[in-house]
C-alpha cells in the first residue's frame, strides 16, 4: 500500500485561520488594533513573516486594514451592509420604527433565550456591567449619551448567546438599532413612569438569563418589547387627540 505524504499547513495559514476565527467570534470587532508584528510573533511563536504574511492575506480580503503609521486594524465596514441612504431613509419614516421593532422581538428574544441558555459566568459579569452602567447614566436625560449604551448591552446578551451569526447579523443592524433606541427614550421620556419600567424589564431579563432560565428570558424579553410598541402607540394617539383639539381651537378662534 502506498501512502500520501501529509503534509503540514504552512505557519502563515494558521495564523490566518486563527485571526479569522476571532473576528468571526467578535473576539476581535471592527475597528480593534491588532498588536505590532513583532508581538503577534512572540504570542503565536513564529517568525515575523508568517506573520506578514497572514496580515497581508487578511488584508487582501478586506478583513483588516493598515493605518500608514498607525498600525492595523480590523476593517471598520465589516458589518457595515446597510448603507447611510438606507439608513436615512428607513429612520424618516415612522412606520418603519414599528417594523423594526417587531424585528427586535426575534432577535433579542432569541439572544435572550440562548444567553440563559449558554452563558458562561465570564458573559454575566458582562451583562450585568452593561446593565449598571446604563443604571448610572439613565437619569442625566442624555439620549446622545445613553443609546450607545444601551446598544452594548445589547450586543453583551448577543455575545452571551454565543450564535456568531446573531451576534454578527445585531452587529451589523447597529446603526438602525441605535437609531431606532434613541427615538423611543425621545418619546419615553414624556412619561417618566415608563422609563422606571423599562429598567424594570431589563432588570427582569438580566435576572432570567444569569438564573439560566431561557425560556423566561424570552419572555421578559419580548413583555420589554411589547410595553416599549404599546406606550410609542398610545403617547401617538395621545399627540393625534392633542392636534384635533389645537385644531378645533384654531378654527374657532378664526370664525369669531
Amino acid at each position: 500500500m502506498a501512502y500520501q505524504r501529509i503534509r503540514q499547513p504552512k505557519l502563515s495559514d494558521v495564523i490566518e485561520q486563527e485571526l479569522e476565527r476571532l473576528i468571526v467570534e467578535g473576539t476581535l470587532a471592527p475597528g480593534h488594533q491588532l498588536p505590532p508584528e513583532r508581538e503577534l510573533a512572540r504570542q503565536f511563536d513564529v517568525s515575523r513573516p508568517s506573520v506578514r504574511e497572514a496580515i497581508q492575506r487578511l488584508e487582501a480580503k478586506r478583513l483588516l486594514t493598515r493605518r500608514q503609521g498607525g498600525g492595523t486594524f480590523v476593517s471598520e465596514s465589516l458589518w457595515h451592509n446597510f448603507s447611510d441612504p438606507l439608513i436615512n431613509l428607513l429612520s424618516n419614516h415612522p412606520e418603519t420604527q414599528l417594523d423594526l421593532l417587531e424585528a427586535r422581538h426575534a432577535l433579542e428574544g432569541i439572544s435572550a433565550y440562548f444567553a440563559a441558555l449558554r452563558g458562561t459566568e465570564e458573559d454575566f459579569v458582562v451583562v450585568k456591567a452593561c446593565l449598571a452602567k446604563i443604571g448610572e447614566i439613565k437619569n442625566d436625560s442624555d439620549v446622545d449619551r445613553e443609546t450607545p449604551v444601551v446598544m452594548e448591552f445589547l450586543v453583551s446578551i448577543a455575545e452571551a448567546a454565543h450564535n456568531v451569526v446573531l451576534l454578527h447579523i445585531i452587529r451589523s443592524l447597529s446603526p438602525l438599532l441605535e437609531q431606532n433606541i434613541s427615538q423611543n427614550f425621545k418619546l419615553l421620556r414624556r412619561r417618566p413612569e415608563a422609563l422606571d419600567n423599562v429598567s424594570k424589564h431589563r432588570a427582569n431579563i438580566v435576572d432570567a438569563i444569569v438564573s439560566g432560565r431561557p425560556e423566561k428570558a424570552h419572555e421578559m424579553s419580548h413583555s420589554h418589547l411589547a410595553y416599549i410598541e404599546e406606550t410609542l402607540l398610545d403617547l401617538g394617539r395621545e399627540e393625534s387627540r392633542r392636534e384635533r383639539s389645537l385644531r378645533r381651537i384654531q378654527q374657532g378662534n378664526e370664525s369669531q
